[in-house]
């Protein structure tokens, strides 16, 4: 534990509070409902603080430790090459701007409710492919494919599931992310583009 704290702080810290608020809400019905985005009342000017709480609670366990899983493989590492206040800002900035499609295409739907981490773990799933597209990701444990390949079967999924909506998974959110963190680990270092296509060439 003393090892990720001093390697990457900050997304120790994330780490930890998105377990220990998740926990709350599920025991909390109270935390549950106050913390989920609407986006109704957000397009409305209520309950803005939601676009950031609701990325620290998730809908089960399994919910919860899938994100978190993914996580753990991606958040330390990536911490390491962007940086400590740089990790800080890609996460949070994402988890917002991950939201706001959301909230912008359901601003009329007053049943429709939106939680999870995902947004902001796709923006850290991402960057971390900017840095290491060669690196392998194994799907179900079991089929390795290049980060890079990932990333762009990530993508048309997300949108392709994004304009089915059959399912109650908020794929704008997970799409939004991905983009949000490619977009601002560019901002953060300008290099990036260059380490992306040199280590595809390597």
């Amino acid at each position: 534990m003393q090892e990720y704290l001093a390697v990457a702080p900050v997304a120790s810290v994330i780490f930890a509070i998105t377990i220990i608020v998740s926990l709350l809400a599920f025991y909390n019905e109270t935390v549950y409902n106050h913390f989920m985005l609407t986006p109704s009342n957000v397009y409305h000017g209520r309950n803005i603080y939601t676009v950031i709480t609701s990325g620290f609670i998730h809908k089960d366990w399994m919910h919860l430790f899938f994100n978190m899983f993914s996580y753990y493989f991606f958040a330390f590492r990536l911490e390491y090459y962007l940086g400590h206040w740089q990790f800080g800002l890609l996460y949070m900035g994402s988890l917002i701007l991950s939201d706001l499609p959301t909230v912008m295409k359901h601003k009329n739907d007053y049943w429709y409710r939106s939680l999870g981490a995902s947004g902001a773990i796709s923006a850290v799933i991402f960057s971390s492919i900017l840095f290491e597209p060669r690196n392998s990701i194994y799907l179900y444990g079991v089929l390795a494919i290049p980060a890079w390949l990932f990333g762009v079967l990530y993508l048309a999924y997300c949108y392709w599931a994004s304009k089915q909506s059959h399912d109650t998974i908020n794929h704008d959110a997970h799409l939004f992310g991905a983009i949000s963190g490619i977009v601002i680990t560019f901002i953060l270092n300008h290099q990036i583009l260059g380490i992306f296509l040199g280590q595809l060439r390597g």
